[in-house]
């Protein structure tokens, strides 16, 4: 998920000698966060060979009725409980980090953010993934999570579901723009378009993770990375923001935010979709839950019909027109805590989890689209989201976002000079946020 604030960053100068997936290291933005605050309270040996702890992130009940579900159908040979994390990822990562840290053993199932496995992976926080469970959980997987879950070319975490996304559009808007949305559009025709119709492009301009979402999706949509070259040392590590993709997206978002509406700098998912649904956006790029969002308040009567009725989409658009487009991806991954007493049983636990039948289950209930291909052809999937097949290939074309055990750091460093959108100079704020980040990772400065 991209809804998040921005983290303060660690020191890392300690990390740079640091050999390659060490299994009981201490990372040391893990390192930071024990030594800066006192550890939450650790759980210790359950006495329970049996008895699994899954801690998830909020969601409406979908992941505590599957751990149900697993538990009857495991008739016994093991239980799941579930453990509620924050609601913001990034205080998801603090609190297992800490937690990990302190190699706390009831940690056996965790529900991750991607950007943060790399980061829990060489810290040596995850248990290793079995080569025959490996094989199986990526069967018929979309290769963006495949990609989302493997680290150092190892398959870390078990992708559960996996997120992207689309470009909503009211079809009223397009058809009176002359846009034939069958066909790709660029980001260009769509800002064209919005001006002759005097409306606005919602995205995501708010200066949090959402925006180095935006940002990440144009750069590599451009053909480019925010970082070309990963590297256990911080500066060996080889940016991409001074290219000529990173330039072009540049371009991209001042030009969106000329027709974003007043509001474009401090507007995250929540009131893009309230400006699509109420205000005066035509085209809006966002997650799938913009449409059961708009089907609830239909339901509640707090929407009329008609405005899901005018709601398109399409593919995320283009920043070069002969180019496919790299959407945004995100979602949940499983990963497996390391000083689990349970891994065996966690690992089969898993792989319950995310089994076809309650990857449906999971979405078509709480609208997380799942990393299995073969869930968006099940009927009752395609009945509650006809975006199914779009949202499928929007998967298989998305990007992840940088992976790097220093994630919170180049992230927090992109919201920094790519905000606001406004400002955005395409010639020189990709060497500023170029600078910014050698510098933070060197440890000579501080977010």
């Amino acid at each position: 998920m991209a809804h998040e604030e921005r983290e303060p960053a660690v020191d890392t100068r300690s990390r740079r000698r640091r050999p390659v997936r060490p299994r009981r290291a201490l990372g040391t933005s893990a390192a930071a966060l024990v030594l800066a605050s006192t550890l939450a309270a650790c759980g210790g040996d359950s006495g329970d060979a049996n008895q699994l702890t899954w801690y998830i992130n909020p969601d409406s009940g979908g992941q505590a009725e599957i751990a149900r579900r697993c538990t009857e159908a495991a008739g016994g040979a093991y239980t799941i409980t579930t453990a509620q994390l924050p609601r913001e990822s990034s205080e998801q990562r603090q609190q297992l980090i800490r937690r990990l840290a302190a190699e706390d053993t009831s940690i056996d199932i965790m529900s991750l953010d991607p950007p943060y496995i790399p980061e829990f992976a060489q810290a040596g926080f995850l248990a290793p993934v079995p080569a025959d469970v490996a094989e199986r959980v990526t069967e018929d997987v979309v290769q963006s999570a495949v990609e989302g879950s493997t680290w150092d070319g190892e398959l870390v975490a078990v992708p559960f579901w996996a997120n992207t996304q689309l470009l909503w559009f009211k079809k009223s808007v397009a058809e009176a723009a002359g846009l034939d949305m069958e066909q790709p559009v660029t980001w260009e025709q769509l800002v064209q378009a919005a001006e002759d119709q005097d409306t606005q492009i919602a995205a995501q301009g708010i200066r949090a993770e959402a925006l180095t979402v935006w940002v990440n999706a144009l750069i590599e949509s451009a053909g480019g990375s925010i970082i070309e070259e990963t590297a256990d040392d911080p500066e060996d590590i080889q940016l991409g923001l001074e290219s000529d993709a990173a330039v072009e997206a540049a371009e991209v978002m001042r030009m969106v935010s000329g027709v974003g509406g007043p509001a474009f700098t401090t507007a995250g998912e929540d009131a893009n979709v309230t400006d699509f649904e109420e205000g005066d956006a035509g085209f809006m790029v966002n997650w799938p839950f913009v449409w059961g969002r708009a089907l609830s308040a239909v339901e509640a009567g707090t929407l009329d019909a008609s405005v899901p009725e005018d709601y398109g989409w399409a593919i995320y658009p283009r920043v070069v027109e002969d180019q496919p487009s790299a959407p945004p991806y995100g979602g949940i991954n499983l990963g497996i805590g390391a000083f689990s007493q349970n891994v065996d049983a966690a690992y089969e636990a898993a792989e319950c989890i995310v089994s076809e039948e309650n990857q449906a289950y999971y979405f078509t209930t709480n609208g997380n689209p799942a990393a299995k291909a073969s869930v968006y052809d099940d009927s009752e999937v395609l009945e509650v989201f006809p975006q199914a097949p779009v949202i499928r290939e929007s998967l298989e074309l998305a990007a992840s976002r940088p992976q790097t055990v220093y994630y919170s750091e180049v992230s927090g460093a992109l919201q920094r000079e790519y905000h606001p959108a406004t400002a955005i100079d395409p010639e020189t704020t990709g060497t500023e946020a170029n600078d910014l980040i050698t510098a933070v990772l060197r440890g000579e400065q501080l977010l």
